[in-house]
């Protein structure tokens, strides 16, 4: 038999992504506030990277009552259609979370490192069906490092794009079945029985111990596979798939951060329900991923201002942008 080579990392780039970069950004050499790569200079830089302590407590408080709120009124009203309609809001509230512990696997949710990590890596991204560990921030590293490189541990996500409209439809329908959750989560029991990830799945079991018993403490232990896991394995899912292929669906490799990442403008409606945060300045936050969130707009007024984004598809709505994403199937 014929030995066949496996593809070299460069042709799996050639031949899986680039759909959507279609644009030819134009020469850029920068301005009194940015480097000609489009990072700020020092010291706008060093403006953009105060992190609001303050405002950033406030907003972590405000998830916990969120989701305590959510939980007392649908006891109180006491219906199905109650639990029906609270699924939306504790997945927003869900997402919230997520993205916050995104923030704090930047460094950025809190200038204190203890405080960073245990409030924003170790309970926020351990009570929302998370392991509460720093393994999402090692991965999350080399995508910032090399977006469609050989360590990007979302490479198949955003390949493949423009895809067929039944295919999108397809994915789509998985996430809101709990199929896609499903597939996530299964590593979590099967490393029950593997001694190399049983600490890591004690650890996601043990953090659902926690949201249990805060349930059962407020007299509501029916309402926990209802309003805590059941927004994650639909809502949370559509969302995080919507936002994902909107931030680098079709894009590739490149040291021009314009030919890796989507620009969106921003809009209240998906900065409500997907995009939250500031975490929609996507491109903003490629080029400097250490600007905490309330400065991406900031960021991004200055690169739009500078000519950075001249011949840039900068997509006027995320329905564009999806839009583009699928095309009619064959």
């Amino acid at each position: 038999m014929t030995s066949v080579d496996a593809p070299t990392h460069d042709e799996l780039v050639a031949t899986m992504t680039g759909g959507m970069a279609t644009s030819s950004p134009a020469d850029f050499g920068g301005s009194d506030l940015l480097r000609p790569d489009g990072r700020p200079r020092p010291n706008f830089r060093a403006a953009l990277r105060k992190i609001d302590n303050t405002r950033n407590a406030g907003t972590v408080l405000s998830l916990a009552v969120a989701s305590v709120f959510i939980v007392w009124l649908v006891a109180q009203i006491g219906t199905w259609w109650a639990v029906a309609l609270a699924i939306v809001p504790m997945g927003m509230v869900q997402t919230r979370m997520y993205i916050l512990s995104h923030e704090a696997a930047h460094r950025l949710l809190f200038s204190n490192r203890t405080a960073n990590d245990v409030i924003g890596i170790n309970i926020l991204g351990w009570l929302p069906l998370g392991t509460g560990t720093h393994h999402y921030r090692r991965g999350h590293a080399n995508h910032h490092r090399d977006e469609f490189g050989p360590n990007e541990p979302d490479f198949l996500l955003y390949s493949f794009y423009p895809i067929v409209k039944a295919s999108f439809r397809r994915k789509l329908r998985r996430d809101a079945t709990g199929v896609s959750a499903y597939r996530l989560l299964k590593p979590r029991f099967t490393g029950l029985t593997m001694a190399e990830y049983r600490s890591l799945s004690m650890r996601f079991f043990a953090g659902q111990v926690v949201v249990f018993a805060l349930f059962v403490l407020g007299g509501q232990p029916l309402l926990y596979p209802l309003l805590w896991v059941l927004p994650y394995l639909t809502y949370y899912q559509v969302q995080n798939r919507l936002r994902s292929v909107a931030e680098h669906g079709g894009m590739t490799r490149s040291s021009d951060r314009r030919m890796t990442t989507h620009h969106v403008e921003q809009h209240w409606l998906p900065g409500l329900f997907i995009t939250p945060y500031g975490v929609g300045y996507h491109l903003a936050h490629h080029v400097d991923s250490g600007v905490p969130f309330r400065n991406l707009p900031t960021l991004h007024r200055a690169l739009l201002d500078a000519g950075y984004l001249d011949g840039v598809t900068v997509w006027p709505n995320y329905r564009s942008l999806w839009k583009a994403l699928v095309q009619p199937s064959s």
